[in-house]
């Protein structure tokens, strides 16, 4: 490194720790790390992490030679928290490797910060000549413009060139980043382009269906009803719903109006079981609930006896996969197609797509990015986690058969319409992460191909009750995990009595898993009744309360 190089390095290393003591001082003692979902804590611990991932940004590009980008979110977390992530060049997350560097760059003293970036800046062999780029993007919370201000300075201080785009979804972000970088072959990286990639593909799709059908479209009804969690998608999809409205009429609530993520939204859903509040529904209205940034989904509806009944992410694999393994049937395309799920999944769905439908599983440690990673593995890869999280990742092999099966005017009329449609499909999908918007929109295209009502769905197979339970608990890492199963080895024993409980029930099947952010253990189980899950469930959760340092009062029958 030159004596300039140095002098240029040591410069900014200072000023940035001049400017974080001065302005974005560690004021929080707790150490944080780096999860699945990125930094996650209360909103008034992160003003100086949210500087410092500014920072690692700035630092990030230059490494990639391409624009990254941050997300200012806590998801479905309450409102009184927020959190950040990184987004890597492709839209991915961020690589494994720079999830340490983070998580050491946040938990340092201010004086110490100078030190570390010189030490990053050496150790990664970063040229600070050359260029950084950074998008940045967030969410509705009341901390996320001040905290996003804070992310701001930091790439600034290390001499990057920012673009704010404000007020997006998690999603929305993650396809910019990814469009931009790939000089707007997959897109154009704006709103205006994101919408009109997406809304382009469905009216497609549905005008490919009724020119071969015509307009009868079986049970399928061109109507849902959404609950938005009070959160950024409700704004973003009232706008999409305009482009739209001829094909899909939508009926918005918790928009805005109320606080986030409280008492709706996909978690709420998914883990109660039941309708989100403020909702009003009729029997068998076909619903769908967003999180709090948009990028999981899950839909529900009330059956003749307003009984909820939930089609969570497990049901989304299986639809898409069944939809898209019928497509490469009629081409006559040999592609490698897999499911990947983690233990949370259902093990009705995993039976179902294994011996019905043909198409091997893939199970993996819980946590977007291994499901992500696992599904790059396939021609085709479809990932959702049972909370609604999830995508179709399509490899170039898929992508270059396809249009040479479209473009092949030997082939029939029918093998060429089932690449139109794959073509299309694919662009309907965003490939760069969960993304509730393109979600919706490809469950709506498939229902309606298949002129299936959402009862017509549920009735593919039937799923296992299960329950869902969390344990506060004093260290989450009391809890440790040690496959993809989710069995435990600390506290020692603690296995042995989950092993015995399944034991007594019918087809019990029962895990936990301490939460990526916060110091929760979740608790999942399922047997061949409603009565005896829920019996199951609490069963685990008094267990994980009695030994692994539970807090508060102890889990009691629902």
């Amino acid at each position: 490194m030159s004596a300039g190089s140095a002098g240029t390095m040591s410069a900014l290393a200072l000023a940035a720790e001049r400017k974080g003591k001065d302005d974005h001082p560690r004021t929080y003692g707790k150490e944080i790390d780096y999860g699945t979902a990125g930094f996650r804590s209360k909103a008034e611990h992160l003003d100086h992490i949210l500087y410092r991932m500014g920072i690692l940004a700035a630092l990030r590009s230059r490494v990639k030679g391409a624009t990254v980008g941050v997300m200012i979110t806590a998801s479905h977390n309450p409102v009184a928290d927020n959190g950040v992530k990184l987004i890597d060049p492709q839209g991915e997350m961020l690589e494994m490797s720079w999830e340490t560097i983070a998580t050491d760059l946040a938990n340092l003293n201010d004086n110490e910060l100078s030190a570390a970036l010189i030490h990053i800046i050496e150790k990664e062999n970063i040229d600070l000549a050359k260029p950084a780029s950074v998008f940045f993007g967030r969410d509705t919370r009341p901390s996320s413009e001040q905290l996003s201000n804070a992310a701001l300075e930091g790439s600034r201080v290390f001499n990057a060139d920012v673009k704010d785009f404000g007020i997006v979804t998690t999603p929305m972000l993650h396809y910019f980043v990814a469009a931009h970088n790939s000089n707007n072959e997959y897109g154009d990286p704006t709103v205006t382009g994101y919408f009109f990639k997406l809304t382009t593909a469905f009216r497609s799709f549905r005008e490919e269906i009724i020119s071969e059908k015509g307009p009868e479209s079986g049970n399928y009804q061109p109507a849902i009803v959404a609950d938005m969690a009070n959160g950024v998608g409700g704004p973003i999809m009232k706008q999409m719903s305009e482009l739209i409205k001829d094909l899909l009429t939508i009926e918005f609530f918790n928009t805005g109006e109320g606080e986030l993520n409280h008492e709706s939204g996909a978690d709420y859903v998914k883990v109660r079981q039941t309708l989100p509040k403020r909702v009003r529904i009729k029997s068998k209205d076909r619903c769908v609930s967003f999180d709090g940034d948009a990028d999981r989904i899950v839909y529900y509806y009330q059956d003749q006896s307003v009984k909820f009944r939930l089609l969570d992410g497990d049901r989304i694999a299986s639809l898409v996969a069944g939809y898209l393994r019928s497509l490469l049937d009629i081409m006559g395309i040999e592609l490698n197609i897999g499911v990947v799920q983690t233990a949370y999944a259902n093990g009705a769905s995993t039976k179902y797509i294994t011996e019905v439908l043909q198409i091997p599983v893939a199970c993996v440690y819980t946590g977007v990015k291994h499901l992500h990673h696992k599904a790059q593995e396939f021609d085709i890869g479809i990932y959702f986690e049972a909370n609604g999280h999830g995508t179709v990742l399509f490899s170039k092999k898929a992508k270059v058969l396809a249009k040479a099966a479209r473009e092949d005017k030997r082939l029939n009329g029918g093998k060429r319409g089932a690449a139109r449609k794959m073509l299309t499909f694919i662009d309907m999908v965003n490939e760069t992460t969960g993304d509730s918007i393109s979600d919706l929109l490809i469950v709506e295209t498939i229902l309606h191909a298949r002129g299936w009502s959402v009862e017509d769905w549920e009735n593919s197979y039937a799923d296992l009750p299960n329950r869902l339970l969390k344990v506060t608990v004093k260290d989450r890492n009391v809890i440790k995990v040690i496959d993809p199963e989710c069995h435990i080895s600390e506290p020692e024993g603690l296995q042995e009595d989950f092993d015995r409980l399944i034991s007594m029930f019918t087809q019990g099947r029962a895990f936990v898993r301490p939460s990526g952010t916060e110091d929760v253990v979740r608790v999942y189980a399922e047997a061949n009744t409603q009565s005896s899950a829920d019996k199951l469930a609490v069963h685990i959760a008094k267990l994980v309360h009695q030994k692994a340092g539970g807090i508060g009062d102890a889990p009691t029958w629902l």
